[in-house]
């Protein structure tokens, strides 16, 4: 099984965002996290993938938008997280 592709949009003062890394780190996965602090262009990316959603964290698992860290966290809480990583 190959691991899944996990993607966060993230800027640099976000406690949010810190929170959404510390618990995929604790969890041993591995992300690309992609700052938008001082990027239009990649934050406009970001919005469009994200359906709209312009807030930060924006977390993608393998191409899927599954919003951001109270996202995450609701996901983890319910044992859904590990659901959609073994996709």
């Amino acid at each position: 099984m190959s691991s899944p592709r996990i993607e966060i949009y993230t800027t640099l003062l976000c406690p949010y965002c810190h929170m959404a890394k510390k618990l995929l780190k604790q969890k041993n996965l591995a992300f690309d996290e992609i700052d938008v602090t001082a990027d239009a262009e990649t934050r406009r990316i970001m919005t469009k993938r994200a359906e709209g959603r312009h807030t930060v964290p924006q977390i993608f698992i393998n191409d899927m938008a599954i919003g951001g860290c109270d996202d995450l966290m609701a996901l983890e809480q319910s044992g859904k997280l590990e659901q959609l990583l073994q996709l």
